[in-house]
Order: structure tokens, then C-alpha cells, then sequence
């Protein structure tokens, strides 16, 4: 017989937001991003995997599992909300740049393990370039995507972003960060407790460890970004302080009626207790963020 636990938490968490309606908010955004013409990512993205520090396979089989998830449709008709329905939504920037419609396939083509981190624990915008090179030279098609062991500083993350993309040799390139260690208040919520007002309820990580469920938080906001903004010449609104992108509009949003210190509509796995609002393949469950919605200019999640 099915367990109507995750319905009794879920109930419980729309009692929570009615009995603070005061502070409750929709996924509205103030951020209104702009097409500034430039391309942006289509058709098939092939990316190079470089695990830069120690890494188990739990780990790693994360990361994969949601890779494989973005456009394989596996049980979505049997457990939905599916990861596929949250990518679709990515595709839909292009034709809001007007260039027509189409899947964006992802897949994984090489991985490298550099677990002694041959350039150093403190990593640079250089270092970061290097890497690139070393791992990735050769094949212009593909897209480095670099993740940092827990014990691997990186310069640039932590300070309002905890993933980033940039270009090298008119390659895009994305670094996520493992924040378990160097800052969980920053980039680990909401599996551990944020060092800003208000803190909000601590989760459980869907898939048991901290630092990776949070890396898998910061590797879709990353991926989202490089898609939409691979040169910085797409999708983005920039002020005085920072360039905000489809994914960086929404921070701290993962389903409907969130408010500051509180994630919004989610579910918890009555087995595991952690919180997710994404099935992907294979019965593996994600917590993913909410991305700017073009067509509404409203932060769109996926519950």
C-alpha cells in the first residue's frame, strides 16, 4: 500500500506558508534579462567531465545519472515531475531568441580524474585555463566542465556564485564547486544551514551527502547559464555588481511560493527523508533550482 507520508509533508509545508502569508511571495523576480543577440547553445552538447580532486563514485554517479536524465525520458509517464520537463523549458530560450525550435541533447563524451590535483589546491582563473587545455584540447565541439574536490579552493566561487562559465579560444567552459567545506552557508543551502537572514529550514540531501547534492544544485544553474549565455552575449541583465543569468535570477527558489528562508513547494522521500522536485531515470530524485522564464519574466520551477 503507498505511504501517504510525502502528502502529510507536503500538506504540512502548505500549512507553514498560509500561516506566514504575510512574508510569502510567488517566483516573481525583479531581474528582466535581455536577449542581447548573441548565440546560444542548440542541437548537441558534448561534454568533457574533469573530476579535479578526490572523488568516490556515488558522487560521480550523481552527476551522470542527471546528465543522462535531461533528455532521456526513461519512467517519466510513471513518476513525474521528470528532469526532462525541467530541460524543457531550457530549450524554450531558443525560440525566445528567435531561432526556432529543437531538443538540446546532452551527453557525456570523455572524463578525466586529476584526484591529486596535479595544479594545486587554490585555483585560479590560469590554473582553471590550464586544466582546459591539458584535458580538453583538441575537440573544439566539446564543453569542459570541471568539479572541484571538497578540499579544492576556487577563486571567484563563493562570492555570489557557486558555479561559473566562462571562454577559452572560443571554447565555453564551466567550474562548480564543492561548498560542503569552504562555504556551506553560501552555497550548500538548503541542506546546510545559510550564514544570511533568514536561515531557514536545514534539508536532507536527496541523495545523502551534502557537498554533492549541492554541487548537483550548482552544475544545473551552470549548465542552465552556459547554455542560454555561452558567450556572454546572450540572455543576461548586468548592473553595477554582477551579471545575472536564467538560472542566477532565482537563487534560493525550488518550487512554488517560496519565500526568503523557505525553498517552496517540494517533496521528501518517506525512505530517505531527503527533499527533491525532479525524478530522473532509474528511480534517482533531484532537487533542482527554478530558471527565469522568458516568456513570463517570473522564476519558473518545477512544482
Amino acid at each position: 500500500m503507498a505511504s501517504c507520508l510525502p502528502n502529510l509533508l507536503l500538506l504540512s509545508f502548505s500549512l507553514f506558508l498560509l500561516f506566514h502569508s504575510s512574508l510569502a511571495a510567488t517566483t516573481s523576480t525583479t531581474a528582466v534579462l535581455t536577449n542581447h543577440g548573441g548565440p546560444i547553445l542548440a542541437g548537441n552538447l558534448n561534454l568533457t567531465f574533469i573530476w579535479y580532486g578526490n572523488f568516490g563514485r556515488p558522487a560521480k554517479n550523481v552527476m551522470r545519472a542527471f546528465v543522462k536524465s535531461l533528455t532521456s525520458n526513461g519512467d517519466f509517464i510513471s513518476f513525474q515531475p521528470h528532469v526532462t520537463e525541467w530541460w524543457t523549458t531550457v530549450e524554450g530560450f531558443q525560440e525566445a531568441a528567435g531561432k526556432g525550435k529543437g531538443p538540446i541533447t546532452v551527453q557525456i563524451g570523455k572524463e578525466f580524474n586529476d584526484a591529486k590535483c596535479s595544479a594545486g589546491k587554490d585555483v585560479t582563473t590560469d590554473i582553471i585555463k590550464d586544466l582546459v587545455k591539458k584535458y580538453d584540447a583538441g575537440d573544439p565541439n566539446s564543453i569542459p566542465v570541471i568539479f572541484t574536490g571538497r578540499d579544492v579552493k576556487v577563486q571567484g566561487l563563493c562570492t555570489g556564485n557557486c558555479s561559473f562559465h566562462g571562454v577559452l579560444e572560443k571554447k565555453p567552459y564551466l567550474i562548480v564547486g564543492n561548498p560542503e567545506k569552504e562555504c556551506p552557508g553560501q552555497c550548500g543551502w538548503p541542506f546546510s544551514k545559510a550564514d544570511i537572514a533568514p536561515i531557514g529550514v536545514q534539508m536532507n540531501p536527496p541523495n545523502g551527502n551534502v557537498g554533492t547534492d549541492s554541487m548537483l544544485i550548482a552544475f544545473a544553474q551552470g549548465l542552465v547559464n552556459i547554455v542560454t549565455n555561452p558567450f556572454s552575449s546572450g540572455f543576461f541583465q548586468s548592473n553595477d555588481t554582477q551579471t545575472i543569468e536564467p538560472a542566477s535570477a532565482c537563487p534560493r527558489i525550488f518550487g512554488t511560493g517560496s519565500f526568503p528562508g523557505y525553498i517552496g513547494k517540494i517533496r521528501i522521500d518517506p525512505d530517505t527523508g531527503g527533499v527533491f522536485n525532479a525524478h530522473g531515470n532509474n528511480g534517482t530524485k533531484f532537487l533542482l533550482p527554478a530558471i527565469w522564464d522568458p516568456k513570463t519574466h517570473s522564476c519558473w520551477t518545477l512544482m
